[in-house]
């Protein structure tokens, strides 16, 4: 059985931000590293987006940018900029591209690509079993989430943000590529929260995604033909074709996934609770973390000790509760958000980067009875 110092279950952002980190840091020159995935990295097979002010450490491999963003609802259709913030749109296979090459040309990494079936906790590390073979690690990194765990629990409402995406081009000029559209809440809700999402990347190209925040996935048919009926009804265009399709579910959820970390064994990225559990974005929080996770590796501190519980928890286990009873006011709430809030702030909220004096603005803006309810329900 082949031993390392430290072994990344899951080449995805996390892992890959994490492995690359490690690789560049004169620290773990010494450590041996294994990465562990299933899949080649070779495909383009997501997309992250995200928002920051300034330059960022992904610029250059960003495949486009805005600083405007189109909100649209039953009663708005706001267009806004979103200064001093930048939406950044970053592509799988670009990112790839870069780091997997650069991971694998470290001295001290090794990179196999294998399915990971289950770990296993012993005394001093933890045993990790592929499909293959079976390694033995000091400390293991999983992005493995415990769906069973999380299913069976029911003291965190769990929801899901899953969305199907066509990146299509149409037969003539439709789309304004200096304008995203964050989210569209005039298609039909059907009784969730359900919105358009856009990136236009020309006047004739964009990524169209239908997504939902509810408990259930729907049939693949359900996403495409609402994303037709969209295209139709809003840009009336039937003559496109679809060069790429995507698709995703995110868990939206406040279950504390930190409690299935030991000093062995450590969960990152989905796995870790590093989602946005009201917005289901990943990417760039995840970059935060894994800078953090690395200084605090260094620093030798145990991995239990890692987790660090803010207030903005509180807020995203509120909308949770309120979206668990009643799914279709999400809607209503974000509608309302964009309609009474400058965007820029709304984005700093959802960044977890607020003063309390800014989040006040933000949850007095939607009406408070739903709110007030899920505080209620969960004092009581």
């Amino acid at each position: 059985m082949s031993q390392y110092d430290y072994i990344i279950v899951g080449a995805g952002a996390a892992g890959i931000l994490l492995a690359h980190t490690m690789g560049k840091d004169a620290f773990f020159a010494s450590k041996s590293i294994l990465v562990l995935d299933k899949d080649a990295k070779n495909e383009n097979n997501r997309t992250w987006c995200f928002w920051e002010t300034g330059t960022g450490d992904f610029d250059d491999l960003l495949y486009k940018t805005w600083d405007t963003i189109h909100v649209a609802g039953k009663k708005l259709t706001l267009s806004t900029p979103i200064a001093p913030y930048t939406y950044k749109m970053l592509r799988g296979i670009d990112f790839y591209s870069k780091y997997v090459p650069e991971i694998k040309s470290c001295p001290n990494i090794t990179w196999i690509q294998d399915e990971v079936t289950h770990l296993q906790k012993i005394k001093k590390g933890a045993i990790v079993h592929t499909k293959g073979d079976t390694f033995l690690g000091k400390m293991v990194f999983s992005s493995l989430v415990d769906w069973d765990s999380i299913s069976q629990q029911d003291k965190f409402p769990v929801l899901q943000q899953h969305f199907l995406g066509w990146f299509i081009k149409a037969g003539h000029p439709i789309f304004n590529p200096e304008e995203a559209t964050f989210m569209d809440f005039s298609v039909p809700q059907k009784g969730n929260t359900r919105f358009m999402y856009v990136l236009p990347t020309s006047t004739t190209e964009a990524l169209v995604e239908y997504t939902l925040f509810s408990e259930h996935l729907l049939e693949k048919s359900e996403y495409e033909e609402a994303i037709k009926e969209y295209l139709h009804e809003k840009y009336g265009v039937t003559d496109y074709s679809i060069s790429q399709t995507e698709f995703g579910s995110i868990p939206m959820t406040c279950y504390p996934f930190h409690q299935h970390n030991s000093d062995t064994i450590f969960h990152i990225g989905i796995a870790g609770g590093w989602a946005k559990p009201s917005t289901g974005f990943t990417f760039y929080n995840t970059s935060k973390q894994i800078m953090a996770l690395v200084n605090h590796l260094k620093q030798e501190k145990p991995l239990g000790s890692f987790h660090k519980k803010t207030r903005f928890q509180f807020y995203d286990s509120l909308l949770l509760d309120i979206l668990h009873r009643e799914n279709h006011l999400g809607q209503s709430i974000f509608e309302s958000l964009f309609a009474k809030r400058k965007a820029s702030v709304i984005l700093k909220f959802l960044g977890n980067e607020t003063h309390l004096g800014e989040e006040l603005q933000i949850v007095t803006a939607p009406k408070p009875r739903p709110f007030l309810k899920a505080l209620f329900r969960r004092i009581f």
